[in-house]
């Protein structure tokens, strides 16, 4: 049986959520690879909304969903998401959910630390989330993060405190914060260790075990590429790999069994916070856009910017991410309009660029190259087949997928789980 990776091919907040809920009805693994929980998805299922930032999506369906080693874990933060969820009438269980047990954590004093950069920062700010994830990276590859594994031996654990506070004493005097309170620390520890440790395991066994009974397994991930560390907007992206290989490391599975790599991308381009973005509309048009898109971060709340879609980008994110077949989401906020763009090439200092380069200062540069397109009438939403959609929508898909050098696997119509065009299986693949 085929497995499938489901990443964002832009900078995140693509509607992955729906689609991933989409898929993890016929999976039966669904796996979180990276990031932590400051990337939100929304689901809608049967008319209710679900909120989801840390737990994988297939939990509102009931599948097996996992958590792999390449998450930063708020342990906090994932309490309250499972009570929100039990409270909106979701099994969540040990047979039905887990924790890699080498998961880092991120404790309080990495969101302090977040939020003392950011605020210290000034105009150079990157527009975190301030929910501690980078910082967390930091001490994983430091080589002194305090572990899932590590709440069971939690009188064992001055050495590990000692480097940890080694380390973030020192920074957090150079903005004139005191000490970490040690003890503090382990209380909170202690006090949260019981609710983790009843889900923790070797993830890369359990999913050992369902591969070769032949099983689906569908990886999911967070944010995008173009936030990817090595290959987004650097520096402002964030702090884990965004890339599908990530899905390997992160989960504790071989390259192997990424299977079907699905990008999923917006009918048009959004990102949040700071950084380049080539094809923003600070006009009306982004304004329309915006607000028909409902174009608010699902963690933060914080407004998303807006623009034209950029196959420049995506065709970069594609080939970089090995991405098989793309999802198109959100072709019904294009609805109404008189002519639609895509970027193709961009312009900087008297030269044509068909990708985006490397140093931030060219990127914040790049003069958008537009293709004007005719738009459409009638109404996309809810579609779920080409004969649904207009005449143009299909033009406008089409130019896509020439552009971006990829095929379109689906094309999602609305939130409702069920309005999707399905044009290639990734799980028959």
């Amino acid at each position: 049986m085929a497995n499938v990776t489901v990443i964002g091919a832009q900078w995140g907040d693509e509607g992955k959520g729906k689609i991933v809920d989409w898929l993890a009805s016929r999976a039966d693994a669904v796996v979180r690879f990276q990031g932590g929980h400051n990337a939100g998805h929304t689901l809608v299922v049967d008319g209710t909304t679900y909120k989801i930032s840390l737990v994988p999506s297939g939990i509102v369906t009931g599948t097996l969903s996992l958590i792999g080693n390449g998450v930063v874990l708020d342990p906090w933060a994932l309490k309250s998401e499972i009570e929100k969820l039990e409270g909106q009438g979701v099994t969540i269980t040990a047979d039905n959910f887990a924790v890699a047990d080498n998961c880092p954590l991120i404790l309080p004093l990495h969101r302090d630390l977040d939020g003392l950069r950011e605020t210290a920062a000034g105009s150079g700010k990157i527009g975190t989330t301030g929910r501690g994830i980078g910082p967390a990276y930091e001490d994983k590859v430091g080589r002194r993060a305090i572990r899932v594994c590590d709440l069971a031996h939690l009188d064992e654990i001055e050495p590990q405190l000692d480097r940890l506070c080694a380390h973030h004493d020192a920074l957090r005097a150079g903005f004139d914060e005191p000490p970490i309170d040690r003890e503090a620390l382990i209380a909170e520890l202690r006090e949260i260790a019981p609710f983790v440790l009843q889900f923790a395991q070797p993830v890369w066994k359990r999913l050992k075990k369902v591969r070769k009974a032949g099983a689906r397994v569908l990886f999911e991930g967070a944010q995008g590429v173009l936030l990817d560390v090595d290959h987004g907007t650097y520096p402002f992206v964030t702090s884990s790999n965004t890339v599908s290989g990530t899905a390997a490391s992160g989960s504790g599975l071989g390259p192997n069994a990424t299977g079907f790599v699905l990008g999923i991308t917006k009918a048009y381009t959004t990102r949040v916070g700071s950084g380049p973005f080539p094809t923003e509309l600070e006009d009306e048009i982004g304004q329309g856009l915006g607000e028909r898109g409902h174009e608010f971060g699902v963690v933060t709340g914080r407004k998303r910017r807006v623009g034209w879609f950029d196959a420049v980008l995506v065709r970069q994110t594609c080939s970089i991410a090995g991405v098989t077949g793309i999802a198109l989401t959100k072709i019904d906020v294009l609805d109404g309009m008189d002519t639609v763009k895509i970027c193709t090439g961009y312009r900087l200092d008297g030269r044509i660029f068909d990708y985006l380069p490397s140093h931030a200062a060219s990127q914040a540069r790049c003069e958008p190259i537009y293709e004007e397109m005719e738009g459409w009438s009638e109404s996309t939403a809810g579609a779920r087949s080409w004969a649904d959609l207009p005449a143009n929508a299909i033009k406008y898909i089409s130019r896509i997928q020439e552009l971006i050098e990829c095929p379109v696997a689906l094309v999602s119509t609305s939130p409702e789980r069920e309005d999707t065009i399905l044009v290639r299986d990734p799980f028959e693949d």
